[in-house]
């Protein structure tokens, strides 16, 4: 038996042994096998989404979700012109044989009291032998509408306080559409949301236009409110969702300058159309154009809001996609046809009840967004309640407009630099001495300077509202984000429901109305310093997220231990 003299042990060899060669490296097709696991791959984070969809498109997409404030602005800022009131005189039937008596009763300053009735009603009595305006009323319009809902109505006298009911009922529908429709946007989605928000408006637009009294204009008018704040808020939401921390100032000021925009167009148009119907059909009619919003790949759905779908499947095809086109300068099929059918976000409510850093970061923001709406109608009655000199009503109008688009530019150049915290408290700070110094020095100052600091607590209260539902939107995580803005202006309502309330009693207590705003302002100032700061932050996603937002200590370099301000730990 023979044995190869290759074989060590004896075994026999079926084939001679190939001849030995030199070690090669694994070539790059085929790689060598490894028996160790590969690391599995990172779930996408909020940012990586919203990077993903490139920056021409994702500045198209902001552009896109600042476009409908020009005409939100017809919807939300109207409600001054269709409820100003005229100078009015009873309607005498037939031609007047003493008209010099009747220019007696035209007034100069409009408050639609009873004086001005009982008057009316002794000049006709004395003329006609009437008892009461039973023919109407003839109104003196100089400014505004021509036609509003008071001049049609005849809303003056006996139906006066049908004007400040409206007005309440229009703020109570905004802070039911921001605490509904925001919660609706955090369940099922900040697109639906946008859908559904934009149908209702247009269809109850369009019957508050045909409205045929007043008991139905105010029902229309309440439901149009709340579909509208439903739009803003849904838009405001997404479009903070889309921005890097670079761009999203940016973006909010353009869009607070867009409705600065709207509500001066808002006044041209007035001006121009002459009837409430028309202006408000002006405004109703183009939102109908953004329902191409709900056409898959115009307007997706939010990315961030996206990634707490917890949709295993779609975030594996956002993956491969995202891999596919990874050379690309943009990733421009991001789509709702990439994300079908979305589930909603998993909310625990016990984690929630239990989230203290968000629940005091919360109501610090709503008391701020509350006094500063309440404490804007102060400044712009001042001086009529204190002076009883009515200004006109276009100087009250472009000076409020103005305010807040100058209040816009003012947050652009500092917020940025100085932060979120530092610009709110100094607003506030500025709302509570100009309000102390008017009613401290009231009886000193002159007119000059009481309207000096009008303007000043009426631009710096605004700019603290403004500044309020920003820092809001970027401490809030995302699966609340809508709920959290959505209550912050809720709050601001009840603040703005003081102005509809003091014309309803005629302004008797504006002093001791103006003092109470004013020594809030002052306890909302010690209240911004429990907030963190959120500048330059990525925004949180879920509730855990949101508890690391921590208010930083009041001196550098050194951790404070205040017991008031101390922040608990997440993870105790």
């Amino acid at each position: 038996m023979m044995t190869s003299p290759s074989s060590p042990l004896g075994s026999p060899s079926p084939c001679p042994a190939p001849p030995p060669s030199l070690p090669s490296s694994p070539t790059p097709s085929s790689p060598a096998p490894s028996s160790l696991p590969l690391p599995p791959a990172l779930p996408p984070t909020g940012e990586v989404m919203v990077l993903a969809l490139g920056r021409k498109r994702q500045r198209l997409l902001i552009g896109m979700s600042i476009l409908p404030n020009l005409f939100l602005a017809f919807l939300l800022s109207s409600d001054p012109l269709l409820t100003l009131a005229s100078p009015f005189r009873c309607r005498l039937p037939g031609p007047s044989p003493v008209p010099q008596v009747l220019n007696v009763s035209v007034r100069a300053e409009t408050d639609g009291g009873v004086g001005q009735c009982k008057r009316d009603v002794m000049i006709n009595n004395t003329l006609s032998g009437q008892t009461d305006c039973d023919v109407g009323f003839d109104y003196n319009v100089t400014e505004g509408l021509r036609n509003n809902i008071v001049t049609e109505w005849d809303l003056v006298c006996t139906q006066y306080w049908l004007v400040p009911v409206e007005e309440v009922c229009f703020i109570l529908g905004v802070l039911t559409g921001s605490l509904g429709l925001g919660y609706m946007s955090d369940r099922l989605g900040r697109q639906k949301s946008l859908l559904v928000s934009l149908m209702l408006t247009v269809v109850f637009g369009v019957l508050v236009c045909v409205s045929p009294s007043p008991p139905v204009f105010i029902t229309m008018r309440f439901c149009l409110a709340a579909a509208s704040a439903g739009v803003y808020i849904t838009l405001y939401v997404t479009r903070v969702e889309l921005c890097d921390p670079s761009l999203r100032l940016l973006a909010t000021m353009m869009s607070g300058l867009m409705m600065f925009a709207g509500e001066l167009f808002l006044l041209g148009v007035a001006l121009g159309c002459h009837s409430w119907r028309g202006l408000l059909g002006t405004g109703a009619a183009p939102l109908s154009l953004f329902l191409c919003y709900g056409i898959p790949g115009v307007f997706p759905e939010s990315p961030r809001w996206l990634l707490l779908s917890e949709r295993t499947g779609d975030m594996n095809s956002f993956s491969e996609r995202n891999e596919r086109q990874r050379d690309d300068d943009s990733f421009t099929e991001l789509d709702t046809d990439s994300f079908s059918s979305p589930g909603r976000p998993r909310l625990s409510l016990p984690e929630l009840l239990h989230s203290r850093n968000i629940w005091k970061n919360l109501c610090v923001l709503g008391f701020t967004s509350f006094i500063s709406h309440g404490i804007s109608h102060c400044y712009s009655s001042f001086r009529r309640d204190v002076k009883g000199t009515t200004p006109s009503f276009y100087w009250t109008y472009l000076l409020s407009v103005c305010a807040g688009g100058g209040a816009w530019l003012l947050l652009w150049a500092t917020v940025e630099r100085w932060g979120r915290r530092g610009i709110l408290l100094l607003a506030m700070t500025l709302t509570g001495i100009a309000s102390l110094i008017l009613l401290g020095l009231m009886n000193y100052l002159s007119e000059s300077a009481m309207t000096v600091f009008s303007i000043l607590g009426l631009f710096s209260s605004q700019a603290a509202a403004s500044l309020s539902i920003l820092f809001t939107a970027e401490v809030m995580p995302t699966i609340i984000r809508g709920s959290g803005v959505g209550a912050v202006m809720a709050l601001g309502c009840v603040g703005r429901l003081s102005s509809p309330l003091m014309d309803l009693r005629n302004h008797y207590g504006y002093f001791l109305h103006h003092v109470v705003y004013s020594s809030l302002a002052l306890l909302a100032v010690l209240s911004i310093l429990l907030l963190p700061e959120s500048k330059r932050k990525p925004l949180p996603q879920t509730l855990a997220d949101g508890e690391q937002y921590r208010r930083p200590p009041l001196v550098r370099r050194r951790r404070d231990n205040v017991p008031l301000l101390a922040t608990p730990n997440p993870e105790t």
